[in-house]
């Protein structure tokens, strides 16, 4: 945006369901010189870590939010000024401007809200009274709200200026806060024998509201210990498995799979990927391709349940668990319509989802619209875990370490005899409310024939 000849750099959109941001880093100081999309700093928000480029070439004038802090979409961080003017040398801090009163309009009663399910996400739509007089919500923390009873006005708020977010009531709730109150129930009225006027009862008392329940206070640190704030994406991660195990019902079902064609295959294309396209056909992108090839045969394994519908879709926007640097941090960068993909283009987006997640180049579009994931700790040696379904999907794929072992096989003459083989423990965690164990039984039998036989079907 700019400003006369001073460009401000704002906190952006980064996606329809992303409100707000964390300044993690910021990458240049007041005084330093920056190209246009020369990245200025880093942020981070419950979907992605990600580097925000210089809207144009000059010089950084003032930074306006310090790191660490936690901002909403549209908010000025810095100000750009040309290089050589007068605006660009860095201005004096001034001093911070003390709090603006708040109006407290007269108390007004919510208007009934609908009932409908409650999104991941809280839009940014106009703020409505809290009921109380001296706050404002969003809708969404409004309907909360009402279908549990509780008075935003009691809801310590994090947001800009106090305001109580989605996460702040959500929290309220869950750390087991008791709900206001119901208002005192209408006066009762007893009917006198005829001879005698009617008699007003005295009004019924309404029960005493029990004290909110508070979360327990954190134990003093230790001789030792080390204490972080969590980023943004781990809050997230944190919200969203918890929500996960308290949504779906989690069962998890594994097979072994002789991976001996497989490694066979990847190592006659592994020198003309590298050659030809700069590609390493990993194991992961055999798995992948085979994965989407039987999610065709399953659609249910690649569906959500919305209500008490079932929702299936003839494309496969598959999720690629990635963790971050020294373990901190764990995104799903998803491979859009993975259905029209051979196994070079799996192969390919792979490279690319995992080589932006660790540079954080992705937008938080790239994080969104998976239907099945895979997550591959196999590559830390582990061989064998039931991983958590990231919601509202209903099933993920866990692939483990590729070990060589004993294996009863047949020989030429149909006799069995021991061999070694390249093995692979291969899991599905389902959501048993859709999925039962003989759906879930046969898309993994179904899948390790493909990967057994891929020299047939690959």
């Amino acid at each position: 945006m700019a400003t006369g000849t001073q460009i401000e750099v704002v906190m952006p959109q980064m996606g329809v369901s992303v409100s707000e941001g964390t300044i993690t880093k910021w990458l240049k100081q007041p005084g330093e010189t920056i190209a246009q999309d020369e990245p200025l700093l880093e942020i981070s928000t419950d979907k992605v870590d990600t580097e925000v480029p210089s809207p144009a070439s000059g010089v950084v004038a003032e930074i306006l939010v310090a790191e660490g802090s936690t901002v909403e979409v549209g908010t000025v961080l810095a100000v750009l000024a040309p290089a050589g003017s007068a605006a660009a040398e860095p201005a004096a801090p001034a001093p911070e401007p003390a709090p603006a009163a708040i109006a407290t309009p007269e108390p007004a009663p919510l208007a009934p809200l609908p009932t409908a399910p409650i999104s991941d996400s809280e839009p940014q739509s106009p703020s409505v009274p809290s009921g109380n007089g001296r706050a404002f919500v969003s809708p969404v923390v409004a309907r909360i709200a009402a279908e549990h009873g509780v008075d935003p006005g009691v809801v310590p708020g994090t947001g800009t200026g106090g305001r109580v977010t989605k996460k702040d009531i959500l929290g309220f709730i869950e750390a087991g806060s008791a709900p206001q109150a119901p208002a005192p129930a209408a006066e009762r009225v007893v009917v006198a024998p005829v001879s005698a006027p009617p008699v007003a009862a005295p009004p019924v008392a309404a029960p005493a509201a029990a004290a909110p329940a508070h979360a327990p206070t954190p134990a003093p640190l230790q001789v030792g210990e080390i204490e972080e704030a969590m980023t943004a994406m781990r809050r997230g991660v944190m919200d969203h498995m918890r929500r996960s195990l308290d949504t779906s019902a989690h069962v998890s079902s594994a097979i072994e799979v002789d991976m001996s064609r497989i490694v066979a295959a990847r190592e006659r294309l592994k020198k003309e990927y590298q050659a030809s396209y700069g590609v390493n056909p990993t194991y992961l992108s055999f798995i992948a391709h085979a994965t989407v090839e039987t999610l065709k045969d399953y659609p249910w394994v690649n569906g959500e349940i919305r209500g008490e519908k079932i929702v299936t879709r003839p494309w496969i926007n598959l999720g690629i668990a990635v963790a971050l640097e020294d373990g901190k941090g764990l995104i799903v960068p998803v491979i859009k319509n993975a259905q029209d993909l051979n196994l070079l283009g799996i192969a390919r987006s792979i490279a690319d989802i995992a080589a932006r997640a660790r540079t954080k180049k992705l937008l938080p579009d790239d994080v969104q619209g998976g239907t099945f994931t895979i997550t591959n700790p196999g590559g830390f040696g582990t061989f064998h875990g039931t991983p958590i379904i990231s919601q509202p999907q209903v099933g993920i794929l866990g692939t483990y370490a590729l070990v060589k072992r004993p294996w009863v096989v047949q020989d030429e003459l149909g006799h069995d005899v021991i061999a070694i083989r390249p093995l692979m423990n291969i899991t599905l965690t389902y959501d048993h409310r859709l999925v039962d164990g003989a759906y879930s039984g046969g898309f993994l039998r179904d899948l390790r024939e493909r990967l057994e036989g891929w020299d047939e079907n690959g």
